[in-house]
C-alpha cells in the first residue's frame, strides 16, 4: 500500500532534500505533490534520479485525500496551511518552529522518543525539531540513559544552509567578492559571513539569548528530559552544509570515556570516529550528504565530577531536517497509519 504525499515548500533547500530522501528511502508513495508559492508554479523539482514533479500552488491546493504532508515552508506559512491540511485528514510532519512547543503536538526524533508519536492524532500534526537539537539529542540519549545528564553546555558551529539557499549564495558571493576587492554587503546575515563567524542566529530575546539558543534549551527538555539544564551559544560559520557542536556534559553518575564510546556505538543513527591523531575526527566537510550523527573528541572533563566533552557533527539538511521528517513518516506508516 502506498500513500498520497505532499511536500510543502518543495522548492526550498529542505523541501528538495525531502523529495530526494523520500525517493532514496523508497517511501511507499502512490502520488506525490510538490507545493510552493505561486511564483514557483510550473517549475519542476527532482524526485529521485530520473523523475521530476511539477510544482503546484500551495494556496490553491486541496489536501482532501492526502495522507501525509511533509512541510517546510517557514513558520508563518505553516501556521496557516498545516492546520488546514490536518483538518482535511492528512498527518502533517512539520519542519518549522511554529508547532514544536505546542503541548498537543509531539516533538519527535525517532531514535530518541518514537513513543511520543502515539499522541499525533490530537492535532494530526507532528513537529520536527530544530536541526541543532536533533543531532545533539541523538548523541545525548544513550549517555543520558547510562549516567543521567544534569547539565549540558553547547556551542554550535552552524552552516549557512540552515538559513536557506539565499544564505548559501551570500557566503559564496561574499567569498568571491573579497578576492576581487568588492565591498561586502550583508543581506541574509547581520554581519559579513565570509571569513567570519557570527554569534547570532534568529532574533534576540529579552534575556540575551537568541531564539535559536532558546529552541535548543526547551526542545531538549521536551524530547529527552525536562530535568536537564542546558545552555547554548549558537554561531553561524562560513560553511555551506553541516552543523558541528562542542558539547560539555555533567552527569549525576560516573561515566568513563570507554563507557561513553560503548553506548554511543550501540545507538541507532550514531557513528563514533574518535582517534587521537591527525584526521581522527569528523568535520562538516565529511558529513555532508551523510545520514549519520558523528561523534568525535570524547574525553573526560576534570573540572567537574562526572564530566565529559564531545564533538558532534551532522548534515543539517538530512538528519537535521529532511531525513528526520521522513523517518517520522516511516514510523507513522509502520505503527499508526
Amino acid at each position: 500500500m502506498g500513500y498520497r504525499v505532499a511536500v510543502v515548500g518543495a522548492t526550498g533547500a529542505v523541501g528538495r532534500e525531502m523529495m530526494k530522501t523520500l525517493s532514496e528511502r523508497a517511501f511507499p508513495i502512490d502520488d506525490v505533490a510538490a507545493l510552493a508559492s505561486e511564483r514557483s508554479v510550473g517549475s519542476k523539482v527532482s524526485f529521485g534520479e530520473d523523475d521530476e514533479v511539477k510544482v503546484q500552488n500551495l494556496a490553491a491546493f486541496d489536501f482532501k485525500g492526502t495522507d501525509i504532508v511533509f512541510s517546510s515552508p517557514g513558520a508563518k506559512i505553516s501556521a496557516e496551511f498545516s492546520p488546514r491540511a490536518a483538518k482535511k485528514g492528512a498527518v502533517v510532519i512539520d519542519n518549522t518552529s511554529h508547532f514544536r512547543m505546542d503541548p498537543d503536538v509531539p516533538l519527535v526524533v525517532p531514535e530518541v522518543n518514537a513513543e511520543a508519536l502515539a499522541g499525533y492524532a490530537k492535532r494530526n500534526i507532528v513537529a520536527n525539531p530544530n536541526c541543532s537539537t536533533i543531532q545533539m539529542v541523538v548523541a545525548l540519549k544513550p549517555l543520558h540513559e547510562k549516567a543521567r545528564i544534569k547539565r549540558a553546555v553547547v556551542a554550535t558551529y552552524q552552516s549557512t544552509s540552515g538559513s536557506g539557499k539565499d544564505a548559501m549564495d551570500e557566503l559564496f558571493n561574499q567569498t568571491r567578492g573579497i578576492y576581487v576587492n568588492e565591498p561586502v554587503k550583508p543581506e541574509q546575515f547581520t554581519k559579513q559571513i565570509a571569513f567570519n563567524v557570527i554569534p547570532h542566529i534568529d532574533s534576540f530575546m529579552d534575556d540575551g539569548f537568541t531564539k535559536e539558543e532558546w529552541k535548543m534549551m526547551v526542545e531538549t527538555k521536551k524530547i529527552l528530559d525536562p530535568a536537564i539544564k542546558l545552555t547554548a551559544t549558537c554561531v553561524r560559520v562560513p560553511v555551506f552544509i553541516g552543523h558541528a557542536e562542542a558539547i560539555n556534559l555533567e552527569f549525576e553518575n560516573p561515566i568513563s570515556e570507554e563507557e561513553a564510546r560503548e553506548v554511543l556505538n550501540a545507538q541507532d543513527g550514531v557513528t563514533v570516529v574518535d582517534h587521537r591523531a591527525n584526521e581522527g575526527y569528523v568535520t562538516p566537510a565529511e558529513c555532508a550528504g551523510e545520514d549519520q550523527v558523528y561523534v568525535s573528541r570524547i574525553r573526560s572533563d576534570p573540572t567537574v565530577d562526572n564530566g565529559l566533552s564531545l564533538w558532534v557533527v551532522s548534515d543539517n539538511l538530512r538528519k537535521g531536517a529532511a531525513l528526520n521528517a521522513v523517518q517520522i513518516g516511516e514510523t507513522l506508516a509502520r505503527d499508526y497509519l
